[in-house]
């Protein structure tokens, strides 16, 4: 690609424990023009940090994980200097060391999907555990049959993606805030229905920093998620609520 620079997006839930190094990662790579940072209504010193740590904030008021996610994509779409944009989240699970695999993939598909399913890049402290790994495996090789023969999928709940905006500017308009937690599968599954390339690329796999809330807090929450992501995949997406 001619122009390689990112525009990277971070989601943030009350994130101010790991918010502010999150950001300087990022920004510290030289090809990210910029980091902005999208806050869910945070209620402690996110928005604050995140701003120190040179991104742009913005907060997002619609409570939710889809609706930060596709805030995010929209805002990052609104800046005409790059052509790719880097969705991740700040909670420094995910670096920007793994920045140059996504941009070695990226000529080959529309999307490149992170997949934290090598263990040999994961810590051993992470909030993945034995059971979510593979559940995630499993829900990936469920999307993969399901667009047989398009795509190969291990990790379906990954936050941490590289999208060109063509592709992004196209798929935004098909895309509903109103599904929450399980948005990552969503925003695959739609993707491939549109016709998009999608590859995952293997990446390394970090200890939050601060309090999970979302699916990985236990293996209960875990499975309802997994169940509704099957229940989205083969029924219907529509009817998921908001929930934090």
């Amino acid at each position: 690609m001619a122009n390689r620079a990112l525009t990277v997006a971070l989601t943030a839930y009350n994130d101010e424990r790991s918010i502010g190094g999150a950001v300087k990662d990022f920004i510290s790579h030289p090809l990210v023009r910029r980091v902005i940072v999208i806050s869910n209504n945070s209620t402690d010193r996110t928005m604050e940090l995140a701003e120190q740590a040179g991104a742009l904030v913005f907060n997002e008021t619609r409570q939710g994980y889809g609706a930060c996610v596709h805030r995010a994509l929209r805002q990052a779409l609104t800046f005409e200097d790059t052509e790719l944009t880097m969705l991740c989240e700040g909670d420094l699970t995910f670096r920007a060391m793994d920045i140059e695999k996504f941009l070695a993939y990226i000529p080959h598909a529309d999307i490149v999907n992170g997949s934290r399913i090598v263990e040999q890049l994961q810590d051993r402290d992470t909030q993945l555990s034995i059971y979510m790994h593979y559940g995630n495996l499993f829900a990936g090789k469920v999307l993969e049959l399901k667009h047989l023969g398009t795509v190969s999928l291990t990790d379906v709940g990954t936050t941490y993606k590289l999208c060109r905006n063509n592709a992004l500017k196209e798929l935004m308009g098909r895309l509903d805030p109103k599904i929450n937690l399980e948005f990552n599968a969503y925003f695959l599954d739609t993707a491939l229905k549109s016709g998009f390339g999608i590859l995952e690329c293997p990446i390394s796999f970090h200890p939050r920093v601060g309090t999970s809330k979302g699916g990985n807090l236990n293996n209960r929450i875990a499975t309802r998620l997994g169940l509704r992501m099957l229940l989205g995949l083969f029924v219907d997406w529509k009817g998921f609520t908001n929930e934090r």
